[in-house]
């Protein structure tokens, strides 16, 4: 695989937890009354913008894409579940969702500097507007902690 194509799976990978992440979690609070609700569904809508485009560029590399295994999915919608049930406070999700985030930005941040001198100008762009995203949410979030 090439260089660049791995920034790219990962942002790929990355929203795909994102999106499955905050579905479970808009699940869990359906029938209650938070007001992060609105931020989740505009996050889910930008994790989807970002899977897209990362699916399209990875396709066009004709890149096997896999989905995350169900075990995983599994475990991810036990923990969310878990969490809500004990605090499904505004403050806890923000908290949760927070640190989700925080380590994405980590993430993200070391890979764009592993790569940055052997990428295009196009996967980079899209690995900084990840990564700016993901800040701002942060950002949107911290009302609530």
């Amino acid at each position: 695989m090439k260089t660049e194509n791995e920034l790219i799976l990962h942002i790929y990978e990355s929203s795909q937890m994102g999106i499955e992440a905050i579905n479970n979690l808009l699940n869990e609070l359906k029938n209650k009354e938070n007001k992060i609700k609105k931020i989740l569904e505009d996050e889910l809508k930008e994790y989807e913008k970002f899977y897209k485009s990362s699916e399209k560029l990875l396709k066009k590399e004709k890149i096997e894409l896999k989905e995350k295994g169900k075990m995983a999915k599994m475990m991810a919608k036990i923990g969310i579940k878990k969490e809500v049930l004990s605090d499904n406070s505004d403050s806890k999700i923000a908290q949760m969702l927070t640190q989700g985030l925080t380590m994405g930005v980590t993430q993200i941040a070391a890979k764009i500097d592993s790569y940055k001198d052997v990428i295009s100008k196009n996967h980079m762009e899209l690995a900084k507007n990840y990564k700016k995203f993901q800040e701002n949410s942060i950002e949107k979030l911290k009302s609530y902690l």
